[in-house]
């Protein structure tokens, strides 16, 4: 249940507190005196889309807060908030777009407001009516009446395997001509790149050895020098064989003194260093081999791989991977018609199974069809509506993600008239109590314990007027119902009543809330009946009204 809504800043709501009671609450007011604000300060709390543009002018931010108690477990526990039925939703709106939420002071997204009030609220609006308009809505409504949903996800698994391997035979069904066009294009690519020889890695060790071709003299001069150095030659030792000779003098006192031994062995150390090193050397100059045409061939392989790149891929890795697919292309082309052969059997069968699952779907769909039929008219008829028929038809379509069914609501109005498309049938009035009849069937289906209505009664009076109130009565009883109003049936049949009034102060557009006791809310309903002339008679007019509705509401309990 909604304890309290806390606004700030939202449009021309400077600041509000709104305590919900139990039952049911209404809240009227002049025409843009700020109702519809209300509905989306809430509808912002949890986390629905939501505009900048919302936020009073002249202020940076806006904030609203939404105190709910009596939550299921089985609500709070998946945002790890077990154990605990109050929750405190929190959103703070910034004109640069930013929002910080919280949910019992814990930092939160927006997607976890909205999921999590999803399961706390339901908002209908007076624009709910228009999706009966749309048949394809029809089949979602029918679908969350049965509680069809993870039927439904079945059949769309066995659906999709079978699109997928649809997806594969089309993309091997080709006409003979292009097929051997394509053919053509394959072997002309493999047969190239194959006459590459292409290896992995010889790029970079092409270019390497590229750049010791290009500066051979540069290396063979400087290691003969350093060789030169280190090995001496005929004309004379070079440092190896000094630091033989200084190594063979220290040696011969290294006994006589302890620091002369130290010394002795850190030059055997750099004597042994300096004789890997010359070996090494030695090593790199005998390896200095190649031929004079040796850079022109490296040169030319690079330009060959440069000019495959330009087709094949930035890579020589990236060729050879293309290689592959060309190669497993082909292959499947030649092998095609053992492919579609395999492919085709697979899907017979994956098509088997999605027709079986779409079946038991439909089973299921007219079966609770019927039951949704039954409870609708039940509900009409609570509602004014008794000699309405109403019908769900089916129509058996090809398998789509949806099943293999097209469901539509039809209606006849009056007696004697035909079924027909609740579009071409019913009036804004009659649309207004069906989607409501529809809404509380549903409603019954899940756990949501407070039901938001924003001028769902447009189009309706008298009579009809007076069953929509009663209805709301009686959902009220065992959920928590807003609802937002021009009707002083309904108005005058709400446990609570709070206005909206709009005012002036400082050249600044104020609303306020105020809940109102009794001869406020009958002061209130001669103002919805007569206006801004209320007479003596008006207001015993809502006396009797106010009376009435007591008296209602008291048989319910």
């Amino acid at each position: 249940m909604l304890n309290l809504l806390h606004i700030e800043n939202i449009a021309v709501i400077q600041q509000a507190d709104i305590a919900f009671e139990p039952g049911f609450n209404a809240l009227t007011g002049e025409t843009g005196a700020g109702k519809s604000i209300v509905i989306d300060a809430l509808s912002a709390v949890l986390g629905q889309r939501t505009s900048r543009d919302l936020i009073r002018t002249g202020s940076e931010t806006a904030f609203v807060s939404a105190a709910f108690s009596g939550v299921p477990a089985e609500v709070a526990e998946p945002f790890g908030l077990p154990g605990e039925d109050e929750l405190l939703l929190q959103r703070e709106i910034h004109a640069d777009g930013r929002n910080l939420c919280r949910i019992n002071g814990r930092p939160a997204t927006v997607s976890q407001l909205r999921q999590l009030g999803t399961a706390l609220l339901n908002i209908h609006g007076q624009h709910d009516g228009q999706q009966l308009l749309d048949a394809q809505q029809h089949i979602l409504y029918l679908d969350r009446f049965g509680r069809l949903e993870p039927m439904l996800e079945q059949y769309r698994g066995a659906y999709r395997a079978l699109a997928e391997l649809q997806r594969r035979i089309d993309a091997l069904r080709m006409d003979e001509a292009e097929k051997a066009r394509r053919t053509d294009t394959l072997r002309y690519q493999i047969g190239e790149l194959e006459r590459a020889g292409l290896q992995r890695g010889e790029e970079e060790e092409l270019m390497a050895r590229r750049n010791f071709l290009r500066n051979s003299e540069k290396f063979i001069s400087a290691v003969s020098q350093a060789d030169y150095c280190l090995n001496g030659d005929d004309n004379g030792p070079g440092a190896l064989s000094l630091l033989d000779q200084a190594r063979d003098a220290l040696s011969a006192i290294r006994h006589l003194d302890d620091g002369y031994g130290a010394l002795s062995e850190r030059l055997a150390a750099v004597y042994s260093e300096t004789f890997d090193l010359a070996d090494t050397l030695r090593d790199r100059r005998d390896s200095f081999e190649f031929s004079p045409n040796e850079l022109d061939e490296v040169e030319g392989r690079l330009d060959r791989l440069y000019r495959l790149k330009k087709k094949y891929g930035p890579s020589v890795e990236d060729m050879l991977d293309y290689l592959d697919r060309c190669r497993a292309e082909l292959e499947q082309i030649t092998d095609a018609d053992d492919t579609l052969a395999r492919l085709e059997k697979q899907r017979a069968a994956a098509e088997k199974a999605a027709r079986s699952e779409a079946e038991k779907l439909s089973r299921a769909r007219r079966e609770a069809a019927e039951d949704l039929s039954a409870q609708i008219l039940s509900e009409l008829t609570q509602l004014d509506m008794g000699k309405i028929r109403f019908a769900v038809d089916f129509a058996e379509t090809e398998l789509t993600e949806n099943g293999a069914d097209d469901v539509q609501f039809l209606m006849s109005a009056n007696a004697g008239e035909d079924l027909k498309p609740i579009h071409k049938i019913a009036s804004g009035g009659e649309l207004a109590r069906i989607m409501l009849a529809m809404k509380n069937v549903l409603s019954e289906q899940d756990q949501v314990g407070t039901m938001v209505f924003d001028e769902v009664d447009t189009g309706v009076s008298g009579r009809a007027a007076q069953k929509v109130a009663e209805k709301m009565a009686r959902i009220s009883r065992r959920k928590q119902v807003l609802c937002v109003t021009h009707l002083p049936q309904l108005a005058a049949m709400a446990d609570t009543h709070f206005s909206v009034e709009k005012g002036e102060r400082d050249g600044r557009t104020y609303t306020r809330v105020a809940q109102l006791d009794r001869s406020q809310r009958r002061a209130e309903l001669a103002r919805l009946t007569g206006g801004s002339h209320v007479t003596e008679t008006m207001l015993s007019g809502a006396e009797e009204l106010l009376s009435q509705a007591e008296a209602y509401r008291s048989k319910l309990g």
